[in-house]
């Protein structure tokens, strides 16, 4: 399992927010390099950057700080937040990102999606599963459909997807737990499917529950600054060293 260290960016600066309300937006890092850099140093070999202006205003922004991350650190860099265009994809995919997040555009454009993954491999292209109450939320997190989130997770499947980040949004930034329930059906109704964990990590009792789901991945954020869990910890147990 991998430990994916989490910096979003809104405004140029770092920050977390509160069951994904932009309005809760409080700082948490000084630079972004420097947090990254400090990953790094601790053994992490994946970021997961989010570009919250961008993912608002349904474009691109922030770029320069992701770029400037993956070109200056050895971090593979996967990166979410307005993108919604093969140029965007591609520029970012050239400039050193390892994978780019699809969100909104999954719901309203699934045949993106499908010419995203034959165009660019489905190493390169994830998808947000982001629900609420098990349905799924697009517009930076405004919005509910009707669509259950393991019905769109099948169908993005079926186009090709092979990695998808799965976020309760109402347990993200909370730290009260992971969706463990939704993580072990979304696992049963895609088997071999990676699959990452994102929203109330707290603990490392956290990680070693999603580890026992055989989730793939978790993202890390709020736990991380707020000190509720050694990042090193984390990184153990998901190579297996964990001696609890």
């Amino acid at each position: 399992m991998i430990i994916l260290p989490a910096i979003d960016i809104k405004g140029g600066t770092c920050v977390r927010l509160y069951q994904g309300d932009l309005t809760t937006a409080h700082k948490v890092a000084d630079s972004a390099l420097d947090t990254a850099k400090k990953f790094e140093a601790l053994g992490c070999r994946w970021l997961h950057m989010v570009d919250l202006d961008g993912a608002l205003q349904g474009m691109a922004l922030n770029s320069g700080i992701f770029l400037e991350i993956a070109k200056r650190t050895k971090l593979r860099i996967e990166l979410g937040g307005g993108i919604r265009t093969a140029d965007q994809i591609r520029h970012y995919l050239n400039k050193g990102i390892r994978r780019v997040v699809l969100g909104s555009i999954a719901i309203e454009e699934p045949n993106f999606v499908r010419r995203a993954v034959a165009n660019f491999g489905p190493e390169s292209v994830a998808v947000g599963i982001d629900a609420k109450d098990g349905y799924i939320c697009g517009d930076a997190w405004t919005s509910t459909s009707d669509i259950h989130y393991i019905e769109m997770a099948e169908k993005m499947a079926d186009m090709g997807v092979r990695t998808f980040i799965y976020t309760d949004i109402s347990r993200d930034g909370t730290l009260t737990g992971p969706d463990l329930e939704g993580l072990a059906a979304l696992r049963q109704a895609l088997p071999d499917i990676e699959i990452i964990a994102s929203g109330g990590v707290r603990t490392a009792a956290d990680i070693r529950a999603i580890k026992d789901l055989a989730i793939d991945g978790v993202i890390c954020g709020k736990a991380i600054y707020e000190g509720t869990l050694d990042l090193s910890e984390a990184l153990e147990i998901a190579r297996g060293e964990d001696h609890v």
